[in-house]
Parts: structure tokens; sequence; C-alpha cells
């Protein structure tokens, strides 16, 4: 006890003189290399016996390592109290941490939070440094490609509800990757470089893939020329179907494990009925490492200009896939969790959607109100209050405006700038007769309507279905 006590002081008198350089503004260097010492002496600190002897954190440490060449787009945030810390760059390396910290095996979860990346923003593409993610996943031990299927299914629904035009879900499998790279010639060392190469393809023509390959990579132009055969492959089961019997990828055990498990999975894609959205890309890499099968990525397609022409892509909006192995790399005992997920981005389509609605000069609707309840005279707030908490109780989404007297024109006028439909005007007269005018903010239209069908009448005209009791 009396090695740890010394130890434990030395790690304290570390942490204190690390502090005190950073007071004193010391050079970068210095600091770097003290906080090193600082690390090494808690590695030799470890943990008392029956603690925990496996701490997860969320500091650089779990992030690096994870997504490749994109590891550099990281926030890493350095010398934070002694740590090297990082804002997380996606939502599935946290997802993965947590499973590993509570032990869980088996879980479907969805999740909607900001992630960050250090790159040079665009705003018109949807590009931003601070952005949101909605994440979708299942964990757990199944048979091969029904969790796969669904998460497909379930991404074909999102981008179809939200009405953003055609799109398309691009599917390949990182072991048909590894064996293509494998027969082609590509040294094991350079397979993750490659695949990023690779992964341009959708931006940028093959000549300029195979340039950076074999100019800035180091691989040799026939490598390069085979692997471009494959790669500007792409089509259905079919396309999978011809690549079974291709006598080299055949021959390659990962290979052609991924190109069984996609004709599987197309499959059940065709029973879901979305296998027209999909479309098998050999091109697609998904530059982040921790992939282990199934990857796949929707992009919005843009209509021909011309008859006869190719429909343009016009950016990815959603990817995800297979990580297996990403689990166990948080686990103490390195035990794995099978996992599929897929991520939605938030902001792109945002843009995309407001973009959209400003060509055919829409209005983009700020609030999901139904109807606003407004007075036609002075002193009605009391009515307004009472008329506001009955249709909130009959689960109407209605509002009113803060104000003991507003003027009718300043009412209608928020409604015309809010985008809310329907107005339901109170007036000395229509409280005497038992009545609620009832305007249409856009054609004008007025009608009195019994303040006991109100709700009714509101449901009918927003299409609103009736509640669940």
């Amino acid at each position: 006890m009396a090695d740890r006590a010394a130890l434990e002081e030395l790690v304290r008198l570390q942490g204190e003189h690390v502090r005190g350089l950073k007071q004193q503004k010391a050079s970068a260097e210095q600091i770097e290399e003290e906080v090193t010492k600082l690390l090494k002496l808690k590695a030799q600190l470890g943990h008392d016996e029956g603690k925990q002897k496996f701490v997860l954190k969320t500091p650089k440490e779990t992030l690096t390592g994870k997504y490749g060449e994109d590891s550099k787009l990281i926030y890493d945030l350095k010398d934070q109290g002694g740590e090297l810390l990082s804002l997380r760059y996606d939502l599935t390396v946290p997802f993965a941490r947590y499973l590993a910290m509570n032990k869980l095996t088996n879980i479907k979860r969805y999740h909607i939070a900001k992630v960050y990346r250090r790159d040079n923003p665009a705003m018109t593409r949807g590009r931003y440094r601070e952005f949101y993610q909605c994440d979708f996943d299942i964990a757990g031990q199944f048979d091969p490609m029904i969790p796969d299927a669904e998460c497909l299914k379930i991404m074909c629904e999102i981008l179809s509800s939200l009405q953003i035009g055609n799109f398309l879900v691009k599917v390949n499998d990182r072991r048909i990757l590894d064996g293509m790279f494998a027969v082609c010639g590509v040294p094991d060392s350079k397979f993750r470089t490659i695949c990023s190469s690779v992964d341009k393809l959708d931006k940028v023509s093959w000549e300029e893939v195979k340039n950076e390959m074999v100019g800035e990579k180091g691989l040799a132009p026939e490598v390069a020329d085979r692997i471009g055969d494959y790669v500007q492959q792409h089509g259905g089961v079919s396309l999978v179907e011809q690549l079974l019997q291709d006598p080299k990828l055949s021959q390659n055990k990962q290979a052609l494990e991924g190109l069984g498990d996609l004709k599987l999975l197309f499959e059940y894609l065709t029973l879901f009925g979305v296998d027209d959205k999909i479309s098998f890309d050999l091109s697609l890499a998904r530059g982040l490492d921790y992939y282990t099968g199934v990857i796949y990525e929707a992009v919005l397609l843009q209509m021909p200009t011309q008859a006869g022409e190719e429909p343009l892509g016009v950016g990815s909006v959603a990817a995800g896939g297979r990580y297996d192995g990403l689990v166990g790399m948080f686990d103490p005992k390195g035990r794995k969790v099978p996992c599929v997920g897929l991520s939605i981005g938030v902001e792109r389509i945002f843009s995309i959607v407001e973009q959209r609605l400003e060509a055919l000069e829409e209005k983009v609707r700020t609030t999901e109100t139904q109807v606003l309840v407004a007075s036609a005279q002075k002193k009605l707030l009391e009515e307004r209050l009472k008329l506001v908490s009955e249709l909130w109780d009959a689960g109407i989404k209605a509002e009113l405006l803060y104000k003991k007297n507003p003027k009718l024109l300043n009412q209608l006028q928020y409604c015309e700038e809010a985008g809310i439909p329907l107005v339901a005007i109170i007036g000395e007269q229509e409280l005497k007769d038992g009545v609620i005018k009832l305007r249409s903010v856009t054609s004008r239209e007025e009608v009195d309507v019994r303040r006991e069908d109100l709700v009714e009448e509101i449901r009918r005209r927003t299409n609103q279905p009736l509640p669940i009791c």
C-alpha cells in the first residue's frame, strides 16, 4: 500500500506541474511532454484490487482508430486536465461504448443528438461543423441479414415519408471489398487507404481515383486497373450472382461470405418491397474503419435534364452498415456484440427541403399549430383562455397571442406569417349566440360553428384523426 500511496502522490504532483505549465503558458511541446509523463504514471497506478479494472471514459483515446482517414476531422481538445479529449464524431462509437459499459448484448434503439466535424463547412450543401444526426441501431446475435434488411427498410420508409425526391440506396460489403483488394494484388497494409480512395468515386472520375492510388499511395498501375474493372460495376441481385461465379473473387473466402449474405439480403428486401430502391455498388466503400460487413448509403437523385440521360446523384443523406467488432474494442474481456445501424443527416435533409420549397416559392411552416384562438373586440382574454384550454384538452394544437387586447388584424397577420391554417374568432355577438366564427386563413372564408361542434369541425378541416382513448 505504501508503494501505491507514493505513486498516487507522484500523480498528484505531476498533475499540479501540468496545470502550472498551462497557467504559465508554456510551450505546447513542453506541456505535451509533461502530460505524457502524467499519463504514464496513471497507467502504472492502475486500480485497486476489488475495484473495477476497466474504466471507460470519453477521451480521444476512445475515438481514434475507428474512423480511418476521416480521423483528421475529429475535434480534439488537447490537455484538458491532463487528458486528451474530443468532441464526438458520430453516435455509433458512443453507442458501442455504452453497450460495453453496461454489459448489454441485445437492444434496439434510436438516438438524435449533435456531432462535430473539423471540416470546411458548406451551408448550401448541408455540410456543417456542428450538426444533428438521427441513428437507429440493432444490437444482438441474430440470424444473418434479418436486422440488416429491417434497417434498410426503415431507411427507405424515412426517405419516402419525407418526400424529398427520388433516392437510391447503394449497398456493398466490406468483406467483398477486402476480398476484391486481395485478388487484385493490393498489399494488406494498403487496404484501408485504398478503400478511402475508392469511396471517392461518387464525387470524382475513375481516372482521378486511379491517379491518387498510384501517384499518392504507391499502388502498382496494373493493380489499380484490376480494381477499376470491379468498382465500376453496379446493379441488383443479378450482379451478386455474376460475381459468385467470378473465377477470382469466388475463390476468396471473405468475398464469398459477403456475396452470399448480399444475395440473402436482396431476398429479404424483395419481401419488404424496397428492392427497387437498392443498388449493389462495388464502388461504395464507406471510409470508417469499424464496418465489418454490409454497408449502405442513400443518395438523392436529380432527374435527367434530357431524355436518355442517367439521373445524377445530388449527395448522401443517410448511411450505415454492420459493425460487429466495435463493442469488443471497449469490453475488458473483448466480448463481441454484433451490431447494425443507420444514420440520417438531419441538417442535410433540412437544407434540401428548404431549397426545394424556395424553388417552388412555398413558405416553410415553423409551427404545427392548427388553429389560433382570436378575439374581435377588447376585454375577451378570459374567453380566449377558456376556449384554448378546451381545444388543448381535446388534443387540438392551438395557441393565442400573449396580449390582453390584440387587434384582430395583427392576429390574422400572425397566422399568415406562421402558416396557421385556421382562426377561431370570439366576439360579443358570437358569445351571445353560442357560436365560434371559424376562418380559413388562405381562402378568408368564415363560417359560424356551434361551440360544441368546434373540435370536430377543426379535426375535419385539418384531417386530424380522433384521439385514441
